[in-house]
């Protein structure tokens, strides 16, 4: 599972025109399943996610987590997170996940981090979505649950 995640003080995602999701503060996360995805990348990623320290403390430092803060997470599928550029001018999405087997995944993933107590709201899988956010910092970190970089 790979994740791009984003420090907002607002985001929101839509479709066709219709509001999906829209949070306040807290966290963007861009989600892409890959093919050998399952719970322990599941596990791996909702708890990074629910316990990172991203947020400022009274110092300025980076030592409050989404729960200390109370802020809100939007979760948006997106497979293109596997896409693999090193050859040709065509990406291979050839290490994501069958749309199918996906969705399971990341349903799992969105039920691990509502289990978790914090407030999310998502996008539409596998639809065409609009993503609107303003990047607080900014500050974006990179998540693989293979840990692969």
């Amino acid at each position: 599972m790979r994740v791009v995640l984003q420090r907002v003080s607002s985001a929101r995602v839509s479709v066709d025109g219709r509001e999906c999701g829209r949070i306040a503060r807290g966290l963007v996360a861009l989600v892409g399943v890959g093919r050998e995805d399952g719970p322990a990348d599941v596990e791996y990623a909702a708890g990074k996610i629910r316990n990172l320290r991203l947020f400022e403390d009274d110092a300025g430092r980076l030592n409050r987590s989404l729960a200390e803060v109370g802020g809100e997470l939007l979760v948006v599928s997106q497979f293109t997170l596997y896409g693999d550029c090193r050859r040709g001018r065509r990406p291979s999405f050839d290490k994501a996940a069958a749309p199918a087997d996906a969705l399971a995944i990341y349903e799992d993933f969105v039920a691990a981090l509502r289990a978790s107590g914090l407030t999310v709201r998502t996008g539409e899988f596998q639809a065409m979505m609009q993503v609107e956010l303003v990047n607080d910092g900014p500050v974006t970190l990179l998540l693989d649950s293979r840990r692969s970089f």
